[in-house]
């Protein structure tokens, strides 16, 4: 059977602060982490593409503003100092 549940004590079973979250914070890191680089990797990827396959594009062209933009995306994008 379920233990009986007082509303006298009730009070005393949560306390605001007191769970661990190391698991979802560092969810919740690989998340940012995953959508921001893939990001980056995705508009590089339609750069190149869109660069090379217009009508009087070149491969080069492509190339060249891909990793551009791959060059100032992870400058960017990478983490600076944390606070804490």
């Amino acid at each position: 059977m379920a233990d009986p549940h007082h509303a006298s004590d009730a009070h005393d079973d949560y306390v605001r602060g007191s769970q661990h979250i190391d698991e979802q914070a560092s969810t919740f890191e690989l998340f940012i982490n995953l959508a921001k680089w893939g990001s980056l990797f995705i508009a590089c990827i339609l750069t190149f593409l869109v660069l090379w396959f217009q009508p009087g594009g070149s491969f080069i062209a492509g190339a060249i503003a891909a990793f551009v933009l791959l060059v100032a995306g992870v400058l960017f994008l990478r983490s600076g100092k944390k606070a804490h």
